[in-house]
């Protein structure tokens, strides 16, 4: 689990966002939403086959706000299955007072390729 955290990091880090990535990569689902075990650079846990867990990387930028991506993925004897059903494109915006909506759309983007 250290390890993914870590690869998480250092993307974002890459990104130059390393800084504003202030918390854990994710925590195991199971009987209760927040589970053992946790995605962190302290995590002792080793991923093995039939957990559940999310991978949810925040960036939260000081005065602007910030976004979270959550997915929920089960390990597998291959890898893993994304669970998550749910399209991974949205909206960076702005505020913007003028718009009845109060949020300007910047730029789209697609979470699973960047672009």
């Amino acid at each position: 689990m250290v390890e993914l955290d870590r690869l998480a990091r250092e993307a974002i880090g890459v990104a130059g966002y390393g800084d504003y990535f202030g918390h854990g990569l994710g925590h195991g689902v199971g009987l209760e939403i927040h589970e053992a075990p946790t995605l962190s650079p302290r995590s002792k846990a080793v991923a093995t086959e039939g957990m559940v867990f999310t991978i949810e990387p925040g960036i939260y930028l000081p005065g602007a706000g910030g976004a979270r991506i959550e997915d929920t993925v089960l390990v597998t004897a291959v890898g893993v299955r994304v669970l998550t059903r749910v399209p991974s494109t949205f909206a960076i915006c702005w505020p913007d007072t003028s718009s009845r909506f109060h949020a300007r759309p910047l730029l789209a983007v697609d979470a699973t390729t960047g672009g």
